[in-house]
């Protein structure tokens, strides 16, 4: 077992430290008072201890312990946490079994000197599935899947306006549940497209082809022409623009490129092989959801940060799931709870052993691209959506362009779209009459 960093420690540094668990401490119980109580933070911070408000401290110190590996004294708290939480129980009470879960998890490893950066491995097909399935849950019981495809839509619409040859890449697909809503847009234009292309990137073959036969069969019924491209792999792995466009690319298409982040697993393999790929593309529009959660500093920084954003969707799937318990359980046991995992236990795909980008909209500006604006169609569209669901909590602010959704204070999700600049559209209309 690897020496306990604690004692080697520089006195500032720890006081620094110490400094920064008081902050983080006194922060996550304020912040998180609401969702282990049910009641307002003032009223809740004076109100007797509730199991909800214990099971918070205890994470609170077992990720101290952790964090200055003194990983037995975590262990004991470790098996309070666990008589006291149960993934069947209140909103916070299912927080702290999957957070507890996976510091066990975390523990386990960093006795083994294991925990960072691990390799992922491939999902495989059945995994996939039910990854899949439980995304059709989520999408049923909270806004924030229809919120991430109903927004990046509309601005594909927008962008598409007049473009009779259009190539989507979606770079981790699924099982397409978004694009039957742009096909049907699409084929209500008074100009249809003359030529529809998809291509989808996910970790498992038969998952990808079973994809395409359904957008293929719901194209059909719609009338389109329609293609299905299926790449078994990661986009930033991907060698060339070739493999993507395919070689009879005809250059007058259209290409969008769309990316639903979230942290259940790493997409993108390379990071700076995705931006140089992106780049290279040159797509018309770029749109992408990206979990409002950081991955980057200490691993008590990170865990802070992640017990408060998943107490908010814990929270809100506890409003919102009425009667479908059992669609719930699925959702934070197939989804939430590996994203937790992957954080927590391992540091997460964004931490696997590469510079990795921390906010894909920033890279993206940086790599030649601008944010266009969500501020019209697209905004619309993400209040009706909110209007339809009937208890209150979720909200909607505008940022810079992007659409933000939310859980009462707490920002879930960002949507944003992003074009060339100048200088590439130029490039982009030279070489489309080049081709003419």
């Amino acid at each position: 077992m690897k020496a306990k960093r604690a004692a080697s420690m520089p006195d500032d540094e720890e006081k620094a430290r110490g400094k920064r668990l008081q902050l983080h401490g006194s922060a996550s119980e304020q912040g998180l008072a609401v969702a282990a109580a049910g009641e307002e933070g003032e009223r809740v911070a004076e109100a007797p201890e509730t199991r909800g408000l214990r099971l918070l401290r205890l994470l609170l110190r077992c990720a101290e312990a952790v964090a200055m590996d003194q990983l037995p004294e975590a262990q004991d708290m470790l098996q309070e946490v666990t008589e006291l939480a149960s993934p069947f129980g209140s909103s916070p009470e299912r927080v702290a079994a999957y957070f507890g879960d996976a510091l066990c998890a975390r523990v386990l490893s960093s006795y083994l000197g294991a925990y960072s950066p691990l390799a992922l491995r491939p999902l495989a097909a059945a995994q996939s599935r039910r990854i899949s399935s439980a995304f059709q849950a989520y999408n049923a019981l909270s806004p924030l899947v229809k919120f991430s495809h109903f927004t990046a839509n509309k601005a594909i619409l927008q962008a598409l306006d007049g473009e009779d040859h259009v190539h989507v890449i979606d770079l981790d697909i699924m099982q397409g549940l978004q694009w039957p809503g742009l096909f049907h847009m699409l084929a209500s234009r008074p100009r249809r497209p003359l030529s529809l292309r998809v291509t989808g990137l996910g970790a498992s073959l038969d998952v990808l082809e079973a994809t395409g036969r359904r957008l293929a069969d719901f194209a059909a019924s719609l009338g389109l022409p329609f293609e299905f491209q299926p790449i078994d792999g990661k986009i930033g792995h991907v060698a060339d623009t070739t493999a993507l466009l395919g070689p009879r690319h005809r250059h007058r298409e259209a290409t969008v490129v769309h990316w639903m982040h979230h942290c259940l697993y790493d997409v993108t393999g390379s990071d700076v092989g995705t931006v140089r790929l992106l780049k290279s593309l040159r797509p018309k529009l770029i749109t992408i959801v990206e979990q409002d959660l950081g991955h980057s500093g200490d691993f008590l920084g990170r865990f802070v940060e992640a017990l408060h954003y998943y107490s908010a969707l814990f929270d809100a799937l506890r409003d919102g799931a009425g009667a479908a318990e059992e669609e719930r359980h699925a959702v934070e046991r197939q989804l939430l709870g590996a994203e937790i995992r992957n954080i927590v236990a391992v540091g997460g795909p964004k931490r696997t052993g590469e510079v990795r980008v921390e906010r894909w909209g920033d890279e993206l500006r940086r790599a030649g691209f601008r944010p266009v604006s969500l501020a019209g169609s697209p905004a619309a569209q993400a209040r009706l959506l909110i209007g339809m669901y009937p208890w209150k909590g979720y909200t909607l602010a505008e940022e810079d362009g992007c659409l933000k959704l939310g859980w009462k204070d707490l920002s879930l999700l960002t949507a944003s779209s992003w074009e060339p600049t100048e200088d590439d559209h130029a490039a982009v209309a030279e070489q489309k009459r080049h081709d003419s």
